[in-house]
């Protein structure tokens, strides 16, 4: 089955998803920083609110490193004491290495729970080591990736190249639905949307009815 992901970052956001079809959102804080950890009072409002799964960002500043491990923790129990169950992470070393020891603790804090490695995939160093060493970390089950830092324009190619794997690759980073005809066809299942389902843009709320568009091409399957 297709699934679509939208990101909310707030209740009435995830309200709007999941009206117009949404399989789960990823919920955020900040999009200013690229999308940062909501409030524990977000993620209860947010999980008392929708029935789908939510998928909880877990940074705490703009970019890749992992900044206070001992800060981040805390802030992923107060989540999880909240409700959350689902998450989104990754971390990147300054040299563009994934950085497998933070991930790692992270991934202990959340006990087994499902998430996603998120975009950080596109801005490391090297793809295929970075996938090889998370591979067996207990829970990943998604990638998060445009194939490209640039978005999904630049890396539609590389997305193809790498559909087959242990997880789901959610295509998400500049994706417009004119992409989709080409994903769709050579097997990704996966989709996330962030902008696209906001046509005034962050200082909106999500439009249920942008969602439902991305839902009705989303579940059209390509003639081969």
């Amino acid at each position: 089955m297709t699934l679509l992901e939208v990101i909310a970052l707030d209740a009435r956001d995830a309200v709007a998803a999941q009206e117009g079809g949404a399989d789960r959102v990823e919920l955020v804080a900040d999009m200013a920083a690229d999308g940062l950890s909501p409030s524990a009072a977000s993620v209860a409002e947010v999980r008392s609110a929708v029935d789908i799964p939510v998928r909880v960002m877990l940074r705490l500043t703009d970019g890749f490193a992992a900044g206070s491990l001992d800060a981040l923790i805390r802030r992923t129990a107060d989540l999880r004491a909240a409700g959350a169950e689902e998450f989104v992470l990754g971390f990147l070393t300054p040299a563009g290495a994934v950085d497998l020891p933070a991930v790692a603790r992270i991934v202990d804090t959340i006990g087994g729970s499902p998430w996603t490695f998120h975009r950080a995939i596109d801005h490391c160093a090297d793809r295929a080591t970075l996938r090889a060493a998370v591979t067996d970390l207990p829970g990943l089950d998604t990638i998060l990736t445009a194939g490209a830092a640039t978005g999904v324009d630049d890396g539609i190619a590389t997305l193809i190249a790498e559909k087959r794997g242990p997880h789901r690759n959610l295509v998400g980073g500049g994706l417009r639905l004119d992409h989709l005809p080409r994903l769709l066809a050579a097997g990704l299942d996966a989709f996330h949307i962030g902008s696209a389902a906001r046509p005034r843009g962050w200082d909106a709320a999500v439009s249920a009815e942008e969602v439902r568009r991305w839902r009705r091409a989303i579940d059209v399957r390509p003639s081969v």
